[in-house]
């Protein structure tokens, strides 16, 4: 015999405020799952314009390849450091839920994982925060 349970409309939007830490540990599970391998994609399409540069005849002429031109261009702006805290905060934060969730599927803090949920956003948090002056040093 199955159960049936109303889950709403979609168009519910306002269900969002009935969600407990773990739907919210599983969205932003989820959500920094797909930010990392969006992250990925686009980090090896950039490492992909390396492919052809002869670093040697650069080396001999004196001057610095595109590949590395290009970065150090990236890395002058603001936007991308902005960027890369971001993106630290995102695999920070994936980390610390991925290691609480294994805790979890070994049976290790089931009665706290709420907390455990906070604590890595809290930890997530003040990683990120210390971490700024680290990539925004002498861009501000």
């Amino acid at each position: 015999m199955s159960q049936s349970y109303d889950r709403g409309t979609v168009e519910d939007f306002g269900r969002w405020r009935e969600f407990s830490a773990g739907m919210w540990a599983w969205i932003f599970h989820k959500f920094t799952g797909w930010v990392l391998v969006g992250y990925l994609f686009t980090h090896i399409a950039v490492l992909s314009t390396s492919i052809g540069v002869d670093p040697a005849s650069s080396a001999v002429a004196g001057q610095t390849d595109l590949y590395t031109t290009t970065l150090r261009g990236l890395e002058d702006l603001l936007i991308v450091r902005f960027l890369e805290v971001g993106l630290l905060a995102v695999a920070v934060f994936h980390i610390l839920n991925g290691i609480r969730l294994l805790f979890v599927d070994l049976g290790l803090g089931l009665e706290v994982q709420d907390k455990s949920f906070y604590a890595s956003l809290v930890l997530t948090g003040a990683i990120v925060v210390a971490s700024i002056p680290t990539f925004l040093g002498g861009a501000i």
